[in-house]
């Protein structure tokens, strides 16, 4: 009892800022709340420093950061109907391991040349891949990483989905692609669901039908399913990883269940019970709260991030992130040109 009184002032904080954050962000939809909120965070903790300490607010922050980020991506399974995965992914799987594989190729050689922390390389990496804010909020608990690698992941994931919300139409026009092979394009190259969302919306509007809209955010959504083999893969590299400096230390022996991502197997359970238990008003709802933990967790993150660190270190990171997006939208045309999905 006394642990939970301990954390409820810091939850509280995060979800009095996030409240606002979670409006400015369906009113800016492009944005989107956890942009909103991570940079809420971050102004709140640059005007008054010392806030969290003063006000007993740093175990509920923390405890909002980690725990209840992991509780967001539980529900997030909530949205994912696995017949449509499958119908879609049989057709997607192909581009999807190409770009999924450029993207994390890339991010290491690029991560390598501007000399990167490791843990930014891969948080940028999954973040251009998969699925943008979700994959790396999923991924940062499995690979321990600071408030202020996940919050420059964050931001140069927002800045390349902005971009591609203008230029992804245009580009998909002036390239003649058929309304399929955009979708394809837009569900596979655009990091964020709501940014494809809004690329696809504005295609199907020029052309007047909805095929393509709805076909992009199935992809994007099946992608999302990613998150699942990849965390597993960065969680047993991170055990064995740990394991051998315990050892080089003459420490006790690691493992793999303590770092195991848990939450992903929720989140997998959540997908299946939506699949076959059909309760959309229920599932709706659980997908929306899940929507606005994140909002929380990002506030958290940017109420622990230091900002001036932040833009002192921001122009390494955005052209890692660069890098990644040019090189997923470019081998994503090249598999569908080579297959004849164009």
């Amino acid at each position: 009892m006394n642990n939970i009184m301990e954390k409820t002032p810091g939850i509280m904080f995060c979800f009095a800022i996030s409240v606002p954050a979670w409006f400015l962000g369906e009113a800016f939809p492009i944005i989107g709340s956890p942009i909103i909120g991570i940079l809420a965070g971050m102004i709140t903790i640059t005007f008054y420093p010392g806030l969290l300490s003063k006000a007993r607010l740093e175990d509920g922050v923390k405890f909002t950061a980690k725990k209840i980020l992991q509780y967001s991506i539980i529900l997030l399974g909530f949205g994912m109907n696995l017949y449509h995965i499958v119908t879609v992914g049989s057709q997607s799987l192909l581009v999807m391991l190409f770009t999924l594989s450029a993207a994390l190729l890339t991010a290491i050689f690029i991560g390598k040349v501007l000399k990167l922390e490791g843990k930014v390389v891969t948080l940028i990496g999954v973040g251009t891949s998969i699925c943008g804010g979700s994959a790396i909020a999923a991924t940062a608990p499995v690979i321990e990483a600071k408030n202020e690698e996940v919050a420059h992941s964050i931001s140069t994931i927002f800045l390349f989905n902005i971009i591609a919300v203008f230029i992804f139409p245009a580009s998909g026009f002036a390239l003649e692609m058929s309304d399929m092979g955009f979708g394809m394009w837009a569900g596979t190259a655009i990091n964020d669901t709501s940014s494809v969302v809004a690329a696809g919306t504005a295609w199907s509007n020029a052309v007047g039908n909805n095929t393509t809209l709805a076909f992009a955010t199935i992809v994007k959504l099946t992608r999302t399913l990613m998150i699942v083999p990849i965390t597993l893969v960065l969680a047993i590299y991170t055990a064995r990883k740990v394991q051998k400096s315990q050892n080089l230390k003459g420490g006790s022996e690691f493992s793999v269940i303590k770092v195991f991502p848990w939450f992903v197997i929720g989140f997998v359970v959540a997908a299946i019970i939506n699949t076959f238990v059909v309760m959309p008003e229920v599932t709706d709802m659980l997908v929306t709260v899940s929507k606005f933990l994140i909002v929380m967790a990002m506030v958290a993150i940017g109420l622990n991030t230091n900002l001036k660190k932040l833009l002192t270190n921001g122009f390494r990171p955005i052209l890692l992130g660069l890098c990644c997006w040019l090189a997923i939208a470019s081998v994503s045309l090249l598999v569908q040109s080579l297959t004849g999905m164009w």
